[in-house]
């Protein structure tokens, strides 16, 4: 087995922090990651051909399709410590969770990331609407789900199967040794005490604090339409030319955020509909949660806790 490939990866479901936690990360001495953020590739083969939606096939060009490429993303590992992949698609598919076991081995380290299952779908929802791709309104969209998953859209279309949370854990449970649970509530509410765990899981020097462990990368939320956010947010052949010519940084983030925190907007909030729909809907996983893994949800949605 290749030294350099990841002994860990961060997996999840979309608008759980992955991007939060790749950047703070990446930051560590000890700790190496790829320049690209998402590499998916082990999903490659599934997700490559979720292509159908408004955008997709623009996305779906910056995955790593074949063992050769990911193996490069890995070149510049010298003598660190962990190793990693954050790519959020592998927990969605349990079919390939032996693939990445024969690949990395049983050893590895699984990182999942979890947040409050009504809140990650609206914000997965507003994250489209922001691009100018989902047009419906959220109980609409909700609705609309099991066609889109048929007609091939990507799966950041289906926000309700992004937030079923139990069986996915329970499977990877079964594949691999060392799990490690975060939510993304509690890692924003003690964001040190967050990545400290984290370190530690990893083996690396948990005394380390990132430069800007203040920082939210990746916030959401609904911003005044004008040339500036339309740009930041649609999706382009420009934006995606400069993604491959040059690499985001921490600071190009934090500048970013600077500017688009001038057009933010008060968030609307979710609609009865939508909210009751999805509260029956993942009241049972939330319950399981709880009960087999010990997730805290004291922050999530208020029903769950009755």
């Amino acid at each position: 087995m290749n030294p350099k490939l990841p002994n860990f990866l961060v997996v999840g479901f979309p608008k759980c922090g992955s991007t939060s936690i790749y950047y703070y990360l990446k930051e560590h001495p000890e700790i190496f990651l790829p320049e690209q953020k998402e590499l998916h590739y082990f999903t490659y083969p599934i997700i490559s051909k979720q292509n159908q939606g408004k955008g997709d096939k623009k996305i779906k060009q910056f995955h790593i399709g074949s063992f050769t490429k990911y193996e490069k993303c890995f070149e510049a590992v010298s003598n660190e410590k962990a190793i990693g992949d954050v790519s959020p698609s592998y927990i969605n598919y349990p079919e390939i969770y032996h693939t990445i076991s024969q690949k990395l081995g049983s050893n590895v380290k699984i990182i999942v990331l979890l947040r409050d299952p009504i809140k990650r779908a609206y914000s997965n929802y507003l994250h489209l609407v922001r691009e100018e791709r989902e047009y419906l309104p959220f109980y609409e969209a909700l609705q609309a789900e099991r066609e889109r998953k048929n007609s091939l859209y990507s799966d950041f279309w289906y926000y309700t199967f992004n937030s079923m949370y139990y069986e996915k854990i329970r499977r990877l449970e079964e594949n691999f040794n060392q799990i490690l649970i975060i939510t993304f509530e509690d890692f924003v509410n003690n964001p040190k005490e967050g990545i400290k765990e984290i370190y530690e899981f990893l083996e690396v020097d948990s005394n380390f604090v990132p430069a800007r462990l203040d920082t939210q990368y990746n916030q959401g939320g609904v911003y005044e339409k004008n040339v500036i956010t339309k740009f930041i947010f649609r999706q382009s052949l420009l934006k995606n030319f400069l993604k491959k010519l040059i690499p985001i940084t921490p600071r190009m983030k934090h500048v970013k955020i600077k500017i688009i925190d001038k057009y933010r907007r008060n968030t609307p909030q979710i609609d009865e509909d939508a909210e009751n729909y999805l509260i029956e809907k993942f009241n049972p996983d939330v319950k399981k949660l709880e009960e087999h893994f010990n997730v805290k949800t004291h922050y999530w949605n208020s029903a769950f806790n009755k």
